[in-house]
């Protein structure tokens, strides 16, 4: 490790600590409850494991593959793709609540999840021996505020989720919640520990995983949960890069731009915070972005905001590129420098406006970020999104090799 990234990952630490102190009601902003009083503490208190994944030894990897299927992806042939992909765990993204806590039942995952594609990959995975969850996901600062603001809402909700799960016979629930206030970090925790009580009285055995961002307050919650009993934290250690940042890989081993946020980073700040790693999943993309550039070299400046961009869905431009893709030796991404003339919009004949950049993650520069998941003993690795790589070849072999233990 580099001097400055241990400089960065001190200064980190600190915040950290300072993050969920408040988290927690221990220094400064306003006190907030904490964990639910039947925690199973699996990381020895919240801040006293700040910094401790030094003292612990370093478990065997596993090689549990959690994957995502979007209800944008229950369609067409998905049943078929997601029984040909080694995965471990299915989650089915996702059911949110009302305001009241009920379900949603008008939300489109709702109605692709409770219906024939969701049915069918339901039984279909479980037959197979595959774990299904059902996933929970609360999006949206506002929406956090309501949820986490309200033990009644929140009982409601675990009600409603967990007679869902029960209804619909899956394993298990990963509950997904983005934007929180740091301040609703010990409330959120409480939550995840109420819902995995109630989700085993209902479904006994079912597993209860969190996934969570790859910053400060991502860190916060990992710990949260796992010390409210979780079984899995899936670390989303992408979208370092999106479309209103400079360009570069949605998961970079390390930044052109000299920032210290990457993947190594991240595994760091979750193991120095506490977060078990036998209990971490790595959470890698399965899809990259397009901008628009100054040039075609590696690196060139955006000019404007970009959009993701989905292999699935540009098969043919993969296969016959304007030009070989390069590698970026820092971020390890595939680049793809597209001119004026070509069009990397399926059946759009137009010629694009100006240079364009696709950044996207193969199955060759993923080996490596998939190894970092053995290099640091974490219980597996994971994907957002099964289905964003339906009909490309080499995937499907790669997430086998990590599956089996056979990275190359």
């Amino acid at each position: 490790m580099t001097r400055r990234r241990i400089i960065g990952i001190g200064a980190v630490l600190v915040a950290v600590a300072i993050t969920l102190g408040m988290a927690f009601g221990f220094v400064g902003g306003p006190a907030v409850a904490g964990p639910s009083s039947s925690a199973r503490a699996s990381s020895g208190g919240v801040l006293g494991a700040v910094g401790s994944a030094g003292t612990t030894t370093r478990p065997v990897p596993g090689h549990e593959v959690f994957g995502f299927v979007p209800y944008w992806e229950m369609n067409g042939d998905i049943a078929a793709h997601v029984a040909g992909t080694d995965l471990s765990t299915l989650a089915l993204f996702s059911v949110t609540n009302t305001r009241t806590g009920a379900v949603d039942t008008k939300q489109l995952g709702y109605k692709r999840i409770t219906g024939e594609v969701g049915a069918q990959l339901i039984r279909e995975s479980r037959a197979r021996g595959m774990k299904v969850q059902l996933v929970f996901s609360s999006l949206g600062t506002a929406r956090n505020d309501r949820l986490f603001g309200s033990v009644p809402i929140q009982d409601a909700t675990i009600a409603a989720v967990v007679a869902l799960a029960r209804k619909i016979g899956v394993d298990g629930v990963d509950i997904d919640v983005e934007q929180l206030r740091v301040e609703l970090v010990g409330p959120y925790g409480a939550f995840v520990g109420r819902f995995r009580d109630e989700l085993r009285a209902a479904i006994p055995g079912a597993s209860v995983s969190v996934a969570t961002t790859s910053g400060l307050t991502g860190a916060a919650m990992a710990l949260a949960a796992v010390h409210s009993g979780a079984d899995r934290v899936f670390l989303m250690a992408y979208d370092y890069h999106t479309g209103t940042t400079e360009v570069g890989a949605s998961a970079p081993m390390a930044r052109r731009d000299g920032a210290i946020q990457d993947l190594p980073w991240s595994l760091d700040l979750y193991a120095a915070t506490g977060v078990p790693v036998g209990q971490t999943i790595l959470g890698l993309p399965l899809y990259g972005t397009r901008w628009r550039v100054e040039g075609p070299e590696l690196g060139a400046p955006r000019l404007g905001d970009g959009a993701i961009w989905v292999p699935a869905d540009n098969p043919r431009f993969l296969t016959n590129p304007p030009s070989p893709p390069e590698v970026d030796p820092i971020e390890i991404v595939d680049h793809y420098a597209v001119s004026p003339t070509v069009s990397p919009v399926p059946g759009d004949s137009r010629a694009a406006a100006g240079w364009q950049a696709i950044y996207v993650d193969s199955p060759a520069t993923l080996t490596p970020k998939l190894a970092l998941a053995d290099e640091r003993g974490l219980a597996g690795a994971g994907f957002w999104a099964i289905g964003y790589e339906r009909g490309l070849p080499g995937y499907g072999a790669l997430i086998a090799a990590f599956a089996a233990g056979k990275l190359d």
